[in-house]
């Protein structure tokens, strides 16, 4: 059997890995069984990225959900009649815990009764195969994966299949879910699921859809890496209209969604997870007047307060462009302060519809060359360290001086990043040691005495052989000078010499 939860574990991020822990930490001391299920399983099985983690747990979700809350997380939302709760964990990371439940229906397309269920139940109730599958995270069972209805061959094949003949009669949106399923993934929807779909759309099963239901979708759409192709097989299938008539007949704004899916990749290759559901959903409703985009959020079943912070949201995003290309962000230090503040979504709206460049070269900047500076900053810090500076509240700000440079430019290397380290904190150079010149051992010089003396002997003896070449080339033999030490005895022979002569005589 595989390892899922190394498998998990190891495509997890930090934060997405710490919530994981501190919900199976939870659950066991409220003794409730917990499962990773849904949409991370299917996600983690067929190698997409796991964007969100679904918890189901035996027992009450609020009392962990309001345990996480005092952590740091926040509830978007919460049904109380499903037991269900939207949950922006610790980290930024998004999920959902809900209560194990069944379905019952009386009859099929009536209103189900809810009962609270295993695990085992839960996942057979669910609309398709590929999302009733569960993890275990408890002690006794950890790791360990549930198929009741064996999901993991339908994403083999690729495909979408429906759980039961009543699927699409007991709830009609499953029509819109089951072409969103197919078309993220590019499965096809299974022989005997095509069937039941048809014969849901004959029966006009879609003209029963709730707007509330319908807002579900929508909202989902809004979260898709790919919201296009979902559209366009709604379109394809006339099912638009059961989200919205208006929608259906202006279309949704193709153009607008396709920028925004440029820069979810951009982003994605600068090191953000972009949450980017109010620009999408802007994007979606881009044809439309804006009356009739608060008409169509209105109906979709849109709080309030959901549906004004869409609808402001363009506004909002405008107002920080404004600001971004103001005087008091001439510095880049001061631009760099004021995007690391900016929320996500605002950036990539801002990326994808401004026609202010100023504004878009600062956002690449801070996206491709400033946060790497940001991010070698602990370098600086060590340097400085390195010179014998104590760290605290002057060191910091020495730091923040240093990364406000080189966002301008200066102090790429890092002799240029010491100077100006040393200015900043009026540290000097040690002085620099003079080196005395070494004298040659003794014995050195008497051995080049000796070899200098050598070196004059035999030019000598040779400037000699020379001069007695050349007298015999004359002809003349050559009169070798006496050495010095034999000239005594020579001038000894001469006087010898010329006392006999002067005896002769005699």
């Amino acid at each position: 059997m595989p390892d899922y939860m190394f498998l998990l574990e190891s495509r997890l991020s930090p934060e997405q890995r710490a919530v994981m822990l501190r919900v199976q930490e939870l659950s066991a001391a409220l003794g409730f069984n917990v499962y990773l299920t849904g949409g991370t399983v299917r996600d983690l099985v067929t190698g997409a990225s796991l964007r969100d983690l679904d918890f189901t747990v035996e027992g009450n979700p609020s009392k962990i959900a309001h345990e996480l809350e005092k952590g740091g997380a926040k509830i978007l939302s919460e049904d109380e009649k499903l037991r269900h709760v939207e949950v922006l964990f610790a980290g930024d990371c998004e999920g959902s815990i809900s209560a194990a439940r069944d379905d019952h229906y009386v009859r099929p397309g009536t209103r189900p009764e809810i009962r609270w269920s295993t695990i085992m139940e839960d996942l057979r109730r669910r609309d398709f195969s590929l999302n009733a599958i569960a993890i275990s995270l408890n002690p006794a069972s950890r790791g360990l994966l549930l198929d009741p209805t064996n999901g993991l061959s339908d994403i083999e094949r690729a495909e979408v299949r429906a759980l039961t003949i009543h699927s699409f009669t007991n709830q009609p949106v499953r029509l819109l879910r089951v072409l969103r399923f197919a078309a993220r993934m590019g499965f096809k929807i299974e022989q005997r699921t095509q069937e039941w779909f048809d014969l849901a759309i004959e029966r006009n099963l879609q003209q029963t859809i709730t707007p509330e239901d319908a807002g579900g979708e929508l909202r989902a759409v809004a979260r898709e890496e790919r919201p296009s192709v979902v559209l366009k097989a709604w379109e394809e299938h006339d099912l638009l209209e059961s989200v919205n008539p208006v929608l259906a007949k202006k279309h949704p704004a193709y153009d607008a969604i396709g920028r925004l899916m440029k820069v979810r990749e951009d982003l994605f290759t600068a090191g953000f997870r972009p949450r980017l559901a109010a620009p999408m959903l802007l994007a979606v409703l881009g044809r439309l007047k804006d009356r009739e985009q608060a008409n169509v959020l209105s109906k979709a079943g849109f709080r309030s307060a959901e549906s004004e912070a869409a609808l402001g949201f363009e506004e909002e995003s405008l107002e920080a462009q404004k600001e971004l290309v103001g005087r008091k962000m001439n510095a880049p230090v001061d631009a760099f302060r004021f995007l690391e503040k900016l929320p996500l979504d605002q950036i990539a709206y801002l990326m994808a519809e401004s026609n202010k460049s100023a504004a878009l070269s600062k956002i690449r900047a801070f996206l491709n060359k400033w946060r790497p500076v940001r991010n070698a900053l602990p370098v600086v810090a060590t340097e400085l360290e390195a010179l014998g500076m104590p760290r605290g509240t002057k060191f910091d700000q020495i730091v923040e001086q240093v990364f406000a440079l080189q966002l301008t430019g200066r102090g790429k290397t890092r002799e240029e990043r010491e100077k100006i380290l040393r200015k900043l904190s009026g540290i000097k150079e040690p002085p620099k040691k003079k080196e005395k010149e070494k004298k040659p051992a003794k014995g050195v010089d008497k051995a080049h005495a000796a070899a200098a003396m050598g070196d004059a002997a035999h030019k000598k003896h040779a400037a000699a052989e020379i001069e007695a070449m050349k007298h015999a080339a004359k002809g003349k033999p050559a009169s070798p000078k006496p050495h010095a030490k034999h000239a005594a005895p020579a001038s000894h022979g001469k006087s010898a010499a010329s006392s006999k002569k002067s005896h002769a005589r005699k």
